[in-house]
């Protein structure tokens, strides 16, 4: 099973906007630093939480903030606006079955089903985790 390390990266920005947001401007070049990710993949990951109405981004220099209570950003939240059809590629299945065999004209089918189970309690999963109960990790850690 896969989910993109573009979600752990916007875990990583959000966690830094929180702690530093209301202190320093946060830019793509200062996350870049924190995250060891380009300034290019983090502005693309602050252009897909900003369109998904978590963070706000002043024009001109620049500068992040969250827009929204931590509460109401699950992680569920996050994947899906940095990759809207990251469930439908979570697990792989072989493209080409034989249609001319019982047990490959059938395994598609039969496979969703499972797969399907699998992909609504992880996406159940991850909307249960917030950024606020992310924080309060990261918080812990740091006492």
């Amino acid at each position: 099973m896969h989910i993109s390390k573009k979600c752990s990266i916007a875990i990583h920005c959000l966690i830094f906007i929180h702690e530093y947001g209301d202190k320093v401007k946060v830019t793509s070049d200062l996350v870049s630093k924190s995250t060891g990710i380009s300034a290019v993949t983090i502005r693309n990951i602050f252009s897909s939480l900003k369109k998904e109405g978590i963070l706000s981004i002043k024009n001109g220099t620049g500068g992040a903030l969250i827009q929204c209570p931590l509460e109401d950003i699950s992680l569920y939240r996050i994947c899906q606006a940095l990759e809207p059809d990251f469930l439908s590629h979570l697990i792989g299945i072989h493209d080409s079955p034989s249609s001319l065999c019982p047990v490959g004209k059938n395994i598609h089918a039969v496979l969703d089903m499972s797969y399907d189970i699998i992909r609504n309690d992880l996406k159940k999963s991850l909307e249960t985790i917030t950024m606020k109960k992310v924080i309060s990790d990261y918080e812990k850690m740091n006492q």
